[in-house]
């Protein structure tokens, strides 16, 4: 006679439970990949807390979709309407998004290999211009896509010059895939 050893069905059940949700986890730190769409929706983190900016009481939902290259659409909202009309520069980020802390967000994500090239097609550049109500939308496109990982989107005190610099780090919006 020959024994048949099974494994209970509690066993079964955590081990598949266990499976799915690593498969969970794989996919929410996957890269923008052909179809894939990530969409980041939140209250803007303010880099200077103690005085008073225009993006203070700001959201902003950043959209990226992967295919041939990312398209990300950068949507801001409730921005000061005093600054109707200023163009603000915006680009993602290499570290998170840290209220208070402009520095933790580390430098612009930058898709180059050496020698390092600062351009709107090696770095995701959003450039925001508020309108009267208080709101601004920009989209970029790259034929790349960004690594996974914490990042942000900063907004800066200036328009992004040749050389990629926009001034002062005012907000950013987290972002993480």
């Amino acid at each position: 006679m020959q024994h048949i050893q099974s494994t209970p069905l509690w066993r079964r059940s955590a081990t598949a439970a266990a499976a799915a949700a690593a498969v969970v986890v794989v996919a929410a730190v996957a890269p923008a990949v052909a179809g894939a769409a990530f969409n980041f929706n939140d209250d803007l983190r303010d880099f200077a807390p103690a005085a008073a900016g225009p993006f203070d009481h700001a959201r902003a939902k950043l959209t990226m979709v992967g295919g041939a290259g990312t398209k990300a659409v950068f949507v801001v909202h409730g921005v000061d309407p005093a600054v109707a009309g200023q163009t603000f520069g915006a680009h993602l980020h290499l570290g998170p998004c840290v209220a208070g802390n402009g520095a933790a967000a580390l430098g612009h994500y930058n898709h180059s290999t050496t020698p390092r090239v600062v351009n709107d097609q090696t770095e995701i550049w959003l450039d925001i211009t508020v309108n009267g109500g208080g709101n601004a939308q920009s989209s970029a496109r790259v034929d790349w896509t960004p690594d996974a990982g914490m990042r942000s989107v900063v907004i800066h005190a200036k328009p992004t010059a040749a050389d990629g610099t926009a001034g002062d780090r005012l907000a950013c919006l987290p972002v993480e895939w």
